[in-house]
């Protein structure tokens, strides 16, 4: 009777070679679903979700996330690929379709050297991988105007309207400020810019997502209690709560929560008694308090403080801070909010002051530099609207891949597009070893795929360094000067995580699976 407890699962064991194709088998099943959508003339694709509705999409990550193998052992090998795409979008926001099929090229180059030693192969694939990037930090160029225009058209398919909404975002926020999306309450596509402020805060508990396919959590109009002394038990907030809850008034909390009244929210929450999110406060070193009160003028809140004498149990809803929506993923938080009144001016003009003064010390000074970032941001929102619920949900996925892509291209600029960064690399680097070898000749396959997808056949001997294949039409162009560009972060992303998801599958030895029992009404 041991045997048939929950806790006892029949396992399968694969081994050597076998167990190793079975997996590649899988990853072949889901290169082959992704790599249509590649390049500007990828194709879309039609899935069926779990309530059987059709969906309609280009974006390589959600094609990914939507399949799941009957094989367990096939299934394994598809779900490590998707740790590769998904691993990549969150460093990059873009590049899942790139990560995916550079990770099955490795593995299927690497099938054919079986009798080379393993270790050999992945160190090889490693000392490769960094000479790849610092071939494409070479490549790299800053992102001007017309650049950003061309990288967030690019990213929307060569979508020139969504490009130009998606630069000028971007142009009215400036470096240090957010670009996020929202549907569109009159089904046409703009740009909308608000004051915002952005900190490293990241979420605290799953259970506080409210968007399941992005995991955030958003609050609408919250109310924000800000304390720099930890909250340890619920009965210290017990009238910020029923304010709260009475109001029908979301709740975010900044600092400290300790483990008792964690638990009390988020049962709380579960319940929908109240709309909670708690976060850590923002910043470190010299400047945390500075950065701390920083977020309270933007916000208008009071920090709450005990050893300063201020007292949880007689706080009173004017101690509240408050913002129009405020947005948590696993990275960051982002408040859109309305920031008026003569202190919050003054408070900027004197961190101003302080940088001026800090020119002798690059450190303090840079913390300065954030701490304006703070109270000078400003969030430009992308409103995507459509005709159909499904060309919405396409046409998001697309914002969405163009809105990330366009912030890596700024941050670490551009490399000429259509996989020709990357056969660049491959032609100007000599291999030392096996596994160097075997990295290089994977890394041509984007390029291969895109001219694929295109129908366009072109020798690679035909191309000068930089210049590829436009495939809209067919010509042989230099890519930068064309516009056909990606962000050397998510290129680089891309490869890194293809790299250590192949090399991880590439020393498997043994896979073991749980069994699948079929039902009456299958094996029949």
């Amino acid at each position: 009777m041991e045997y048939n407890q929950p806790s006892q699962i029949v396992k399968n064991l694969d081994f050597g070679l076998h167990a190793k194709r079975r997996i590649i088998y899988g990853v072949d099943k889901l290169n082959n679903a992704v790599k249509s959508t590649l390049g500007a003339s990828g194709k879309c694709v039609i899935y069926e979700d779990a309530l059987g509705k059709p969906v309609i999409t280009k974006d390589g990550v959600t094609v990914a996330q939507s399949v799941v193998l009957y094989d367990p052992v096939e299934n394994i090998g598809a779900t490590l690929i998707k740790e590769a795409a998904n691993n990549t979008v969150k460093e990059a926001g873009d590049g899942t379709t790139t990560a995916t099929i550079l990770a099955h090229s490795l593995l299927k180059i690497a099938e054919q050297h079986e009798e080379e030693n393993t270790r050999t192969i992945k160190e090889g694939i490693k000392s490769g991988v960094n000479k790849v990037i610092n071939n494409l930090d070479k490549q790299s160029v800053a992102v001007n105007d017309d650049l950003l225009q061309q990288v967030a058209a690019i990213s929307t398919n060569n979508d020139k309207e969504l490009g130009d909404i998606i630069a000028e975002a971007y142009k009215k926020v400036g470096n240090d400020g957010i670009v996020l999306m929202e549907e569109s309450p009159t089904g046409e596509t703009y740009v909308d810019v608000v004051d915002g402020v952005q900190i490293k805060s990241p979420l605290k508990s799953q259970y506080l997502i409210t968007d399941k396919d992005k995991g955030t959590c958003t609050l609408e109009n919250p109310a924000i209690l800000i304390s720099s002394s930890p909250i340890p038990n619920i009965r210290k907030i017990q009238n910020i709560l029923e304010y709260c809850i009475k109001g029908n008034k979301p709740l975010l909390i900044i600092g400290e929560v300790e483990q008792q009244p964690k638990a009390a929210l988020l049962t709380n929450k579960v319940k929908g008694n109240i709309k909670v999110n708690f976060i850590d406060l923002p910043g470190f070193g010299p400047t945390k308090e500075d950065t701390i009160e920083d977020l309270a003028i933007v916000t208008g809140a009071k920090v709450i403080n005990e050893e300063l004498g201020d007292d949880f149990e007689l706080i009173n809803p004017d101690c509240l801070g408050e913002a129009a929506k405020v947005v948590t993923d696993d990275k960051h938080t982002v408040f859109t909010i309305n920031k008026s009144g003569k202190h919050l001016k003054e408070r900027i003009k004197q961190v101003k002051d302080i940088i001026k003064k800090e020119d002798k010390n690059p450190y303090l000074k840079k913390k300065q530099e954030e701490r304006l970032a703070i109270l000078n941001g400003s969030v430009g929102i992308v409103y995507v609207g459509a005709d159909s619920e499904v060309e919405l949900k396409e046409k998001k996925d697309r914002v969405e891949d163009a809105v990330h892509a366009t912030k890596a291209a700024l941050k670490e600029g551009i490399v000429p597009g259509g996989g020709i960064a990357l056969l660049n690399a491959a032609n100007s680097i000599k291999p030392e070893n096996i596994g160097e070898e075997i990295l290089l000749q994977s890394i041509t396959t984007p390029f291969q795929v895109i001219l694929e997808n295109a129908n366009i056949d072109v020798p690679e001997e035909k191309l000068k360094k930089g210049y590829g294949v436009n495939v809209i039409d067919g010509k042989i162009v230099d890519m930068v000067k064309c516009g056909v560009i990606d962000p050397v972060l998510v290129t680089k992303s891309a490869l890194k995580n293809a790299a250590s998801v192949a090399s991880t599958i590439i020393s498997a030895d043994c896979i073991i699976s749980n069994v699948r029992i079929l039902q009456d009404n299958e094996s029949s």
